[in-house]
């Protein structure tokens, strides 16, 4: 139930800081130019908000897993340790293996926010 919450807090921040970055509404156009520019205008917001909404989930969502898969893997590391402590060293790169999502995940977020 926390994962739910901590994700909808990460997406409903980033569509705060889209909505902070987008251009402000002009003024009401009086000629048919304007009008069209006004709504070219407007298209750039949303794909902002789009953007940075995806930016946000994937990030929430990649760090979210990630935390899971270390919580489980480091777990069962800890546990083959006690039993063999050879175990460890090779157990411990299934656990770097796992932060390796957040790092992929903030790459892809990184990718997308190149694209504003």
């Amino acid at each position: 139930m926390r994962v739910c919450r901590w994700v909808i807090l990460m997406c409903g921040l980033g569509l705060l800081a889209a909505a902070a970055v987008g251009p402000a509404r002009a003024a009401p156009a009086e000629d048919t130019g304007e009008a069209a520019g006004e709504a070219a205008g407007m298209a750039d917001v949303y794909k902002t908000i789009a953007i940075a909404a995806s930016v946000s989930f994937v990030t929430a969502v990649s760090i979210v897993g990630a935390g899971f898969a270390v919580g489980k893997v480091g777990s069962a590391a800890i546990g083959a340790a006690a039993e063999k402590p050879e175990l460890l060293t090779r157990s411990l790169l299934f656990v770097a293996l796992a932060e390796g999502l957040a790092v992929l995940g903030f790459a892809v977020a990184m990718m997308l926010l190149a694209k504003m």
